[in-house]
């Protein structure tokens, strides 16, 4: 992604893509540092817990590395480099956690290097970062097992 990126985040899901099988595909990235001993977490949107920046990706994008990025930018306020894909995990909510609103997921994880974080973000009025070292992160990120699994696949120092 360029240098010079929207201050407005996406919203809605009129362009979200599918599986064949009725998954919402979701992209995300593990943002690590330069030295690989951190990670990067974002407060969830209601700021009740940690996670990775992970969103739909978009009729528009040409590839779930594109959505990540773009969602590294809105969520996070990161511009990155992907360097390493993570491959794909499964959504492990069980059927009373699925809704309309929340279908099932396949998500789509990149370990990215983070080259700046930017002081102003399109989601800063509803997120916050920080930099956490893996056991931290783990400990954070343990009531959502596929952040986890993305987690564990980086090549964070454990």
């Amino acid at each position: 992604m360029s240098q010079q990126q929207s201050m407005t985040a996406r919203t809605g899901r009129d362009k979200q893509r599918y599986s064949e099988s009725g998954e919402r595909l979701v992209a995300g990235v593990v943002p690590l540092s330069a030295d690989k001993t951190r990670v990067l977490l974002i407060q969830s949107s209601r700021r009740t817990a940690w996670v990775l920046p992970k969103g739909g990706w978009e009729t528009d994008e040409a590839t779930a590395a594109d959505a990540a990025k773009r969602e590294a930018w809105e969520e996070a306020g990161i511009h990155c480099v992907v360097t390493r894909d993570l491959g794909k995990i499964l959504d492990t909510r069980g059927p009373k956690e699925v809704s309309s609103s929340a279908p099932k997921a396949l998500y789509q994880f990149y370990q990215v290097r983070v080259e700046k974080e930017e002081a102003e973000w399109p989601e800063k009025h509803k997120r916050g970062r920080q930099w956490m070292s893996y056991r931290d992160a783990k400990e954070k990120l343990k009531g959502r097992p596929e952040l986890v699994q993305a987690l564990d696949r980086s090549e964070i120092v454990k």
